[in-house]
Formats: C-alpha cells, sequence, structure tokens
C-alpha cells in the first residue's frame, strides 16, 4: 500500500482510529528496522507530543507536521510493503496508545521525558547537542524541550 492511500485513509477515519493509523505508519516509517524497544520508544515520542499540542491536536497531525517525522517528508508514492513489519507496527501503536492512556505516574516509559529522536547516521539535526536520553538500536532519543500534556 501507497502511503499517500494511507494519509488519505486516515482523514476520512472517525477519531481514535485515525490516529491509530498515523501512529501505525510513523513507527513502521522510523523504526520497522528497529527492536520492539526501539519502535515503542519512537511512538512514546510521538505520543508525548501529541500530549504537548505544540505539533497538533491529533496524531496525524503531529507526525505530519513539517520535517518532524517521516510521513511528513517521505515521498507519497512510497510503498510500505513488509507486512510483517506493518503488523509489528500496528501492535507496537495500540500497545503504547493503551499504555499512554493509563495515568502519567503509572506508564512505563522507555525513554522518559524524549522530546526528539534521530538516526545520526544519517542525519545531523541541530538540537544533536542536546540532553541523550537513550539509544535504542539506530535512533538516539533526545530531551530538547520539557514538554508538558496541555491543560484540560
Amino acid at each position: 500500500m501507497k502511503l499517500a492511500w494511507i494519509l488519505w485513509l486516515s482523514q476520512m477515519l472517525p477519531q481514535p482510529a485515525a490516529d491509530s493509523l498515523c501512529l501505525s505508519t510513523t513507527v513502521y516509517l522510523e523504526a520497522r528496522d528497529q527492536t520492539l524497544r526501539g519502535q515503542q520508544a519512537v511512538a512514546e515520542v510521538a505520543l508525548r507530543r501529541l500530549d504537548s499540542g505544540l505539533w497538533g491536536d491529533s496524531m496525524c497531525q503531529v507526525v505530519t507536521a513539517r520535517k518532524q517525522f517521516a510521513p511528513a517528508f517521505v515521498a507519497p508514492g512510497t510503498q510500505l510493503q513488509n507486512n510483517d513489519a506493518w503488523a509489528e507496527a500496528v501492535d507496537v501503536a495500540f500497545a503504547a496508545e493503551r499504555n499512554w492512556a493509563l495515568p502519567a505516574g503509572q506508564r512505563k516509559e522507555i525513554v522518559p521525558g524524549a522530546s526528539h529522536f534521530a538516526a545520526l547516521s544519517i542525519a545531523s539535526p541541530s538540537w544533536r547537542n542536546s540532553y541523550q536520553v537513550a539509544t535504542i538500536g539506530g535512533h538516539t532519543f533526545f530531551k530538547v524541550q520539557s514538554l508538558k500534556p496541555r491543560s484540560s
């Protein structure tokens, strides 16, 4: 299936199905070649950003925000061809959403406080000298800014 089709479908689906689809797509594009823990960490950063409200009010807005996650800069014609990796990304996204729905003190956090991540072997973001929370597989996770959940 093509990325463009998935992003179109996410606009047609009701919440929270659209957010689950966008998070799954992000985990697939960013971390399908990483360990389960690495995939969980990517999902956690996206969920933390959603909580903050700084990148949008839905997961789809967060992951398609300009220059933030793969769905925003990978070519729309990109084929998501690895069905096993897709199934795993969906499982990771659903589990991450269930975990993140828990009260903050009960969540299992893999990269506490991480607001960003990068594959430093292929990218050199301006914030690469920020506080490093962890390196998991090919990604280094950073606390570039303190993200607080938006006020209810």
